[in-house]
């Protein structure tokens, strides 16, 4: 089935108000249709996705492009992942049990078992083999790259941004031209932005992973036009891999220029 079709079908909680609501409700005026399926609300990737969207929001609203995001998740994990991402909570939507991502047939993870383990345990198996590469390609070579810099992606701690990453002491952005100069994604930077996930969501865990059994769960892109039109999709591979283009994870959005000139 259409993607747009399973999408048009389905309703889940909205994390604003908790109303069961379809996802497409509201579109109607937009020029385009961006759906997000993310994985886990705790997940590097939906927290990752997230913050590109807030750094490029003056932009995307001037595309005038309807964003929906659906995550595995309870309304509490929305409201907090919401509350610390500044994704808007009205655009959130929650699946507890990942059911659009099947019905879409988005990549559930390494599924690799051994006797006596519970789902639970299961999925943390699967999970720690992922995060060496294991069933999840291009995964290390990410993490390496948060790690080296990047000199294809924009720089993405300001020079006067105070930052807060826990074990480490609160710092002046500006120190990242000491690892290199700026204008580009300097190395440890993405690192940086990445461990200060990993902490809010470490303390919050039982917020943000109500059921671990969705944990090696893997998310999708979808662009639309506003007539159901799938212009693009990207379905991640593994972990740290919700975009083609890791450097500009955004960059498929000139996608729309160019459906407007045609």
């Amino acid at each position: 089935m259409n993607p747009y079709a399973i999408l048009n079908q389905n309703k889940y909680h909205r994390v604003s108000d908790g109303i069961i609501r379809s996802l497409l409700e509201n579109c109607e005026t937009a020029s385009h249709i961006l759906i997000l399926v993310w994985p886990q609300l705790g997940d590097f990737d939906s927290l990752e996705y997230a913050w590109w969207l807030q750094r490029e929001a003056q932009k995307l609203a001037s595309q005038k492009l309807a964003i929906r995001a659906v995550g595995i998740g309870n309304l509490a994990s929305g409201r907090r992942f919401c509350e610390y991402s500044g994704f808007p909570p009205e655009n959130l939507f929650v699946d507890p049990h990942g059911e659009l991502h099947r019905q879409l047939n988005l990549y559930s993870g390494l599924n690799f078992s051994l006797p006596g383990l519970s789902q639970s345990q299961k999925a943390w198996l699967n999970l720690l083999l992922m995060c060496a590469g294991i069933g999840s390609p291009g995964t290390l070579a990410e993490v390496f790259r948060g790690y080296k810099g990047d000199r294809l992606a924009p720089q993405l701690i300001g020079d006067d941004e105070i930052i807060q990453a826990t074990p480490l002491p609160a710092f002046q952005g500006s120190f990242f031209q000491l690892a290199g100069g700026s204008g580009f994604q300097r190395p440890f930077e993405l690192a940086t932005l990445r461990l200060r996930n990993m902490v809010e969501v470490l303390k919050n865990w039982q917020t943000y992973v109500p059921d671990s059994a969705y944990l090696t769960q893997r998310g999708g892109t979808f662009l639309f036009d506003t007539k159901g039109q799938l212009l693009y999709e990207h379905r991640d591979p593994g972990i740290l891999g919700f975009a083609a283009n890791m450097s500009q994870p955004l960059s498929f959005l000139s996608l729309i220029e160019t459906h407007r000139c045609t």
